[in-house]
């Protein structure tokens, strides 16, 4: 191989190369943004869940009469 063709591939993969990083860092950036949303929406989720447990605990207290009409 001639230098020149050497360098020209060298360049191409240095190319090639920087390219790779700036996709892996994008994608870094990505997971990290999922991993926030996604801690977001479990704490929502059991906030939500424990609002229910405690309505349904509630209603249990309930006592199970007819209404005055009937």
């Amino acid at each position: 191989m001639e230098r020149n063709e050497i360098e020209a591939r060298f360049e191409t993969l240095e190319t090639k190369l920087a390219y790779l990083e700036d996709f892996i860092a994008r994608l870094q950036n990505e997971v990290v943004e999922r991993n926030a949303a996604t801690d977001k929406l479990l704490a929502e989720h059991e906030a939500v869940k424990e609002k229910l447990l405690q309505i349904a605990s509630e209603l249990e207290e309930l006592p199970n009469r007819k209404p005055p009409h009937y």
